[in-house]
């Protein structure tokens, strides 16, 4: 593992009918963690939600 990468997440959803799930591994620097479990603990959710939410809001061209 490099320097900047500190922590995997692994995130995975339970598969749809009308949907298929794809599963993503992220490379988190320390600080990139950091930020994130304090937001989860900040929002009372889960990083995959946040994660999720914040790939909703994306524009799409």
């Amino acid at each position: 593992m490099n320097k900047t990468a500190a922590n995997v997440f692994s995130i995975s959803a339970i598969p749809s009918k009308k949907t298929s799930v794809k599963q993503i591994t992220l490379e988190l620097t320390p600080d990139e963690v950091r930020k994130l479990e304090q937001h989860c603990d900040w929002t009372g959710k889960e990083a995959t939600d946040i994660i999720r939410e914040l790939i909703q809001e994306l524009p799409i061209s």
